[in-house]
């Protein structure tokens, strides 16, 4: 249900020196919704999305997360409370099995500390095929990552995600560089994740793929936010001819 507070960012603003690059940034992620940031080169939406996964520190602005005030430390401490992140290079290491790529930095071991390679290589045979929904005999647990292509290799980010129990995952531009089958596979994990009451902020450059799956729009413009609508209240349309409209004149 979309009806819980899951996010909310109070008046969170950025500055490298004398350079602002977010100012009052207010919004609210609730629970199970998609919502697509969406902006043009230099809005701002790389250092947003970098404050929510730990990687910078506000300047000003408080984070509230499950209702509760939260500063968030670090990547590993995002990751800890609830929030992931699959970005447009996937972040996985090519030469390494998947089973190494899917918990790397979180090793499965026993309980005198060495690693459990295979519980590891088990629980990774369950991602593939309960969570991610590979059915290729192809793909294993010892397959390499790069043997796989793009889709799949998104698919397996999806699949540490939501292994690790993600509440809000961040999907950085994570259809660049795909086929249009390919695409559509990622879409379609985007949507299957509300039905497992996770929600994802969806940032991307293509209007036709964030509009498809999202329930709601943010729009972001010089590190402002410019304009928030449910789906229901703009077409698609609508907001590509506001986006045209803030990159020529800065305003709708």
């Amino acid at each position: 249900m979309q009806n819980q507070e899951l996010l909310k960012l109070d008046g969170i603003s950025k500055a490298f020196g004398k350079m602002e690059v977010l100012s009052g940034i207010n919004f609210t992620i609730m629970t199970g919704e998609v919502v697509a940031l969406v902006g043009d080169n230099g809005a701002g939406k790389s250092t947003l999305i970098k404050i929510i996964t730990g990687v910078h520190k506000p300047t000003t602005g408080e984070i509230f997360f499950k209702n509760q005030k939260t500063k968030i430390k670090s990547v590993s401490h995002s990751r800890s409370i609830g929030i992931e992140a699959v970005y447009q290079e996937r972040a996985l290491a090519d030469q390494q099995e998947l089973y190494r790529n899917i918990f790397a930095g979180r090793e499965i071991t026993h309980f005198w500390g060495f690693m459990n390679i295979q519980k590891e290589k088990e629980e990774t045979e369950k991602i593939l095929k309960n969570t991610i929904g590979f059915t290729s005999k192809a793909i294993t647990m010892n397959s390499t990552v790069e043997n796989l292509s793009g889709g799949e290799k998104q698919g397996i980010a999806f699949g540490r995600s939501l292994y690790f129990d993600a509440d809000l995952i961040i999907l950085d531009e994570p259809t660049m560089g795909l086929s249009l089958q390919e695409t559509e596979k990622v879409l379609g994990f985007v949507k299957g994740l509300k039905n497992k009451n996770k929600s994802a902020i969806f940032i991307d450059h293509n209007i036709f793929h964030v509009y498809d799956v999202a329930d709601r729009f943010i729009i972001l413009d010089r590190g402002k936010v410019m304009g928030q609508f449910k789906k229901e209240e703009i077409s698609q349309k609508e907001l590509m001819d506001k986006m045209i409209s803030l990159h020529h004149s800065g305003n709708f």
